[in-house]
């Protein structure tokens, strides 16, 4: 008998083990959305490598015409990634007394806009997982673009996302684009045109849940949220802003049996109803051009941003109704040293994050908001744009420089590996079972060991 259950025992156990990695959805097996599988930054089932340079590592690396600065996604054995590519189709020049200057478009502290003079061909690439060959592309529109973009930006910075049966690539002021995954155009949706503030470019990403896309659109006209029929491309509902220009991807967080759909902007952060598009919640408190997506887990909520200015805060759900600026569901708030540009990384119980767009982290409790570690500075980065990513007790971060760090997750900051490639990133890694994924200026490249 005592045999008998042990082999019981021993069997259960190895089938567990084999059937493992099949027992996950789709969704968690895959990368299937800017932030990842749980919107987050963490790859839950990854373990890619820890070095890696232009000799070591690199299983492949495809050139990607044009400029994006999207992330690309991966589901099965495909990675969707989009691009805006220069013709050598001109502007037409305007008519005699018209102003030669593109509306909005001025010279800020730091930057200016990049005024468009140039038709581009707004593309999605379908590549092949295995060796990085280019298995479609599409071009979904071809046009100039009617305004600027930041001089460091990109006309393609929206992540397309999929649900393994159609892609979804979206250029924002250019259009959302819906394909099979043979790259067969199922239907197109037009929301009209931006005006960033300064021309600074578009950047919030769709948001897939169950047949409900979502979209946030911030700008400096008439802002507003929409949801679409994932199906047809159909208006579900349409809800006004009160908000100018703003880069956040929403998240939807189910709480007590209900999906909020949580979006963070300048004014205010706001909480919709997903069924219906009413107003759950509203919150003050961040500062102007918001840009890193809010996180969340155990039914709080993380936002935050960081341009002249600094503002964290941490959302408690269940004391979250009506206008809760000061009150006690902002569990806990910290005002210093958070990001402008890169989305907070929300790893088991540490909330990691960059100072402004510089290499200096902070990791937090996350319920607690007790400092771990930080301000930080990380040695061998200088300006990063792509947000971290965490899997296997590790955490990478990629820079514009070329060089990608590698972090060990936990309560003190060890650095376990500088990476150096001969190219800049802009978008953030992607991390799918043992290999990451690297887009940069010119090239992506999948990093895997074996």
């Amino acid at each position: 008998m005592k045999r008998a259950l042990t082999f019981v025992i021993f069997f259960c156990v190895i089938t567990i083990f084999l059937w493992g990695t099949d027992s996950l959805s789709e969704s968690e097996k895959y990368w299937h959305q800017w932030r990842g599988p749980e919107a987050s930054g963490v790859a839950p089932h990854g373990d890619p490598p820890i070095e890696w340079n232009e000799n070591k590592n690199i299983r492949w690396k495809t050139e990607i015409p044009g400029q994006g600065h999207a992330t690309p996604i991966v589901w099965d054995d495909t990675i969707f990634v989009t691009s805006a590519i220069q013709t050598d189709k001109q502007v037409e020049q305007q008519a005699e007394g018209e102003s030669t200057e593109m509306p909005r478009q001025r010279r800020g502290r730091r930057g200016r806009s990049e005024t468009p003079s140039f038709v581009h061909q707004f593309t999605i690439f379908a590549i092949n997982r295995s060796d990085g060959s280019i298995r479609w592309q599409q071009i979904a529109r071809e046009e100039a673009p009617h305004e600027g973009t930041h001089q460091t930006g990109s006309w393609a910075a929206n992540s397309p996302v999929t649900d393994g049966e159609h892609v979804y690539a979206y250029f924002g002021s250019r259009g959302l684009y819906c394909y099979d995954m043979q790259g067969n155009l199922q239907w197109e949706k037009d929301l009209g045109d931006m005006a960033t503030k300064m021309s600074f470019g578009e950047g919030s990403s769709p948001v897939l849940y169950g047949d409900v896309i979502i979209l946030n659109w911030d700008h400096e006209g008439d802002s507003f949220i929409i949801t679409l029929d994932k199906r047809t491309g159909e208006e579900l509902w349409k809800v006004d802003r009160d908000e100018g220009t703003s880069w956040a991807t929403p998240i939807v967080v189910e709480h007590d049996g209900n999906h909020q759909v949580i979006v963070n902007a300048t004014h205010r952060t706001r909480s919709y109803d997903l069924a219906t598009g009413k107003m759950l919640w509203e919150c003050g408190g961040m500062t102007a051009n918001t840009i890193p997506s809010p996180v969340t887990a155990n039914g709080i909520v993380y936002v935050t941003s960081g341009f002249r200015g600094n503002a964290l805060q941490a959302i408690r759900l269940a004391d979250a109704k009506g206008d809760i600026t000061g009150a006690a569901a902002v569990l806990w708030e910290y005002d210093r040293d958070t990001p402008y540009v890169p989305s907070p990384l929300l790893y088991g119980d540490t909330l990691y994050f960059l100072k402004h767009n510089k290499g200096v982290l902070s990791a937090f409790n996350a319920s607690t908001g007790e400092a771990y570690y930080g301000p930080e500075r990380l040695e061998g980065i200088s300006e990063v744009y792509a947000s971290p990513v965490g899997a296997d007790g590790r955490i990478y971060i990629a820079s514009r420089d070329g060089v990608t760090l590698v972090i060990k997750h936990g309560s003190t900051l060890e650095v376990l590996a500088e990476n150096v490639l001969n190219d800049g990133f802009n978008a953030s890694p992607v991390i799918v079972d043992k290999e990451i994924f690297l887009r940069g200026n010119k090239s992506l490249y999948c990093i895997a060991s074996d």
